[in-house]
């Protein structure tokens, strides 16, 4: 198939490299993907945790605009949390942006709700093709999560409504061309509701040979966050939110360390729940074997320092509450690690028991303990789930793989288009 349209235009929520999550990863590896291909991909999205209206990164043109949360009575704090998670924002100039584009091959919006329904609104017009990316944010998303992140906006007079009605945020679901969901639960939940032929299960993937790291630099890692070599060092890398539940792995740290001496435990990762924060940092100050626990500042991604605190760790432990897809699971994986992870959501599928790593109940700070202490007595499990996950990545979960297969999707829906 053959197209004179080149440009892929990319829309999520926000894309912030100082607040860098697991959705900037996964855009940012798929234009990657696709620059590599000949193609012009490029991200436009809000000015939420970034003022800079335009740059580029990694060759990749990045557009910024004005917005607004149409809720009548937000304090700034309020507002500053709805963009760390979840806000229903409005932008009226991302809109016009999108209806001024030329030479658009797909609009792939990575958004839903009014932000998303702009974007398909603004490719209907154009005659163009558009897809969009649940990132675990529709189906999958449990009533206390769901509860979280729209906390700020709760009993504010809501006066971007009409704004909705005239975007069609209600059906965006049921008119866009394909829906692409990055964890198998919500995948299948979007076909029993929106029907077979448009829902596409398109897992995250990882560039493996980015977490390879010598064991120098492990060794160097671990001293300098002050463990031995001979110390047995849980992490869980990931966002410091109520989500991944990391204030069960502290408790779950707390009991094995009695029985334990030689135990770490690494926590690292973007802050997206102030409060959060603060109980974990109680909990850290307040917990027995506080001077195993680091709790370190994020840090970027895809550098040495991030490939850095994987290499230090002996076990990666993910024990979310909920969770599309785990792509830092796959970071593990390629670092080496083998890895605990909550059975839940995207995780249930991704992370195979007794196989690829060991799953525990959510919530659950005694199977947490059982599943920890076993990976500390079986060092073969450790070795052979590793490598099960590895070659479980090389067939499955390479970027170079999942680009193809968006490529397949993205020639399937525009070929009525052409």
């Amino acid at each position: 198939m053959t197209t004179t349209h080149k440009r892929i235009l990319h829309i999520p929520r926000r894309f912030s490299l100082d607040e860098w999550g697991g959705t900037e990863a996964v855009i940012t590896h798929l234009c990657e993907g696709q620059l590599a291909e000949g193609w012009m991909p490029e991200i436009h999205t809000s000015m939420a945790l970034s003022n800079t209206p335009t740059e580029m990164f990694r060759g990749i043109p990045i557009s910024r605009y004005k917005y607004c949360y149409p809720f009548c009575g937000l304090t700034p704090e309020e507002r500053h949390q709805l963009d760390k998670k979840g806000g229903n924002l409005l932008s009226w100039p991302l809109y016009r942006g999108m209806r001024k584009a030329e030479g658009v091959r797909i609009y792939h919006a990575h958004v839903t709700k009014r932000t998303g329904a702009s974007v398909l609104k603004a490719a209907q017009l154009a005659k163009r093709p558009c897809v969009v990316t649940l990132h675990g944010n529709m189906f999958d998303v449990p009533k206390l999560e769901a509860e979280d992140v729209t906390a700020p906006q709760q009993g504010k007079f809501e006066w971007g409504r009409i704004f909705g009605a005239y975007f069609g945020s209600r059906s965006m679901l049921d008119t866009v061309d394909a829906v692409l969901c990055v964890g198998f639960s919500e995948y299948e939940k979007a076909r029993e509701i929106l029907g077979k032929d448009r829902v596409h299960f398109l897992p995250n993937g990882v560039y493996p040979q980015r977490f390879k790291s010598p064991v120098e630099e492990r060794m160097a890692k671990r001293e300098e966050l002050g463990f031995s070599p001979d110390d047995f060092v849980f992490g869980c890398i990931s966002r410091l939110d109520p989500q991944k539940d990391q204030l069960l792995l502290i408790e779950a740290f707390n009991h094995l360390s009695t029985q334990h001496s030689n135990l770490g435990l690494v926590l690292c990762g973007p802050h997206t729940n102030a409060n959060y924060v603060s109980r974990l940092q109680a909990a850290l100050e307040a917990s027995p074997a506080a001077a195993r626990i680091r709790l370190l500042p994020p840090v970027a991604p895809d550098t040495p320092e991030h490939r850095g605190l994987f290499a230090a760790l002996d076990c990666f432990a993910l024990p979310s509450r909920h969770e599309p897809f785990g792509i830092v699971v796959l970071e593990a994986w390629s670092a080496g690690k083998p890895v605990i992870a909550s059975k839940i959501g995207g995780l249930a599928s991704l992370v195979r028991h007794e196989s690829t790593g060991l799953h525990f109940k959510p919530g659950d700070v005694h199977s947490l303990v059982n599943s920890m202490e076993r990976m500390i007595a079986e060092p073969d499990f450790r070795t052979t789930s590793v490598a099960t996950a590895q070659a479980e990545i090389k067939e499955h979960y390479t970027w170079t793989s999942i680009t193809a297969q968006l490529e397949s999707i993205y020639q399937q829906v525009e070929s009525k288009y052409i």
